[in-house]
């Protein structure tokens, strides 16, 4: 039986206009993502990686409908109907059940939060958006799932408020809301980045027990290659709105290809202090060579199920 993808990216564009000036008529095209395709599949996890302003978090906006898409299409899978749903076939009443199935982990949990509201509440929200089970099935979710993802006695945390909680307590929370509705599809934007270094593996590992124990897929939108190792099943590259590489994790960081995702795996921090860094130099002729055997496609399969795009990008890297 083929494995089932709980989301298809197809051709997906953003792009936002800007005015070169406050008096000025003139617009400059910035594209935040240009033309990436990629799928997740059933219980997998993808990682993507890039420096900041790259598109990740754009990306991840597009996917839940926080940003309208220039073009391209998303699909993901609908548990109801069993089929890959197009999110431009949705109707006004078919977005509930789409928010229901897809879930998205915010990077700050002190920005994420309602300070005003009780965890009791922030955690019965979606339960009560979709109108799900009586008040007391709605507690009793909340006390399940908080013990799920780590903070007990969840009776201790009902009634307390985000202030009163730790960064990791917080994420917890985070998680928690998250994860009450059973997605089949969750989006991390680095949701261990705000976290100390203690806290970030527990965080990690919980997120991948869930993962096998629910079944759940997840985007993980990272700058670290070191997290993405440790997350995830396979990993893109992105830069400048685009997908440079894309491959299962350890087919990657063991044979990298492009000269891009080899100047982020030579800036890996190394645990030595007698450990020299020799200077990376960009070396183009591997890149160039694919992108003259491309035949004009967006992106060449040059190992099995590892992508390299024939975008020339000597210039803007240099």
């Amino acid at each position: 039986m083929d494995k089932i993808n709980v989301v298809e990216v197809n051709n997906l564009v953003k792009h936002f206009d800007i005015k070169s000036g406050f008096f000025s008529s003139t617009t400059k095209v910035v594209k935040a993502v240009d033309n990436i395709s990629f799928h997740i599949g059933k219980g997998e996890s993808l990682g993507l990686v890039g420096q900041s302003g790259c598109g990740k978090t754009t990306t991840a906006r597009l996917m839940t409908l926080l940003e309208e898409k220039t073009s391209g299409d998303i699909t993901y899978y609908d548990k109801k109907t069993k089929v890959l749903t197009s999110l431009d076939a949705l109707e006004k009443e078919d977005i509930q059940n789409f928010r229901s199935q897809v879930q998205m982990i915010f990077q700050d949990p002190y920005e994420s939060l309602n300070p005003r509201w009780s965890i009791m509440s922030i955690i019965t929200e979606p339960l009560n958006i979709h109108n799900l089970g009586s008040a007391d099935d709605r507690i009793e979710a909340a006390i399940n799932i908080l013990t799920t993802v780590g903070l007990t006695p969840a009776n201790n945390y009902l009634d307390r408020f985000p202030h009163e909680l730790s960064g990791g307590q917080r994420q917890r929370v985070s998680i928690a809301r998250a994860l009450i509705m059973k997605p089949a599809f969750v989006i991390c934007d680095e949701p261990t980045s705000m976290l100390d270094v203690s806290i970030r593996i527990s965080i990690m590992d919980l997120m991948l027990d869930l993962g096998r124990d629910l079944g759940v897929s997840y985007l993980y939108i990272t700058h670290d290659l070191a997290v993405a190792r440790y997350m995830c099943d396979r990993i893109a590259v992105m830069f400048n709105g685009k997908i440079l590489e894309i491959s299962e994790t350890e087919e990657l960081l063991n044979n990298p290809i492009h000269p891009y995702t080899k100047r982020l795996l030579s800036s890996i921090p190394v645990p030595d202090p007698t450990y020299k860094r020799v200077k990376y130099h960009l070396d183009f002729k591997e890149i160039n060579e694919i992108i003259k055997s491309s035949e004009g496609t967006d992106m060449i399969e040059v190992n099995k199920g590892h992508f390299i795009s024939t975008k020339d990008f000597s210039n803007e890297l240099i």
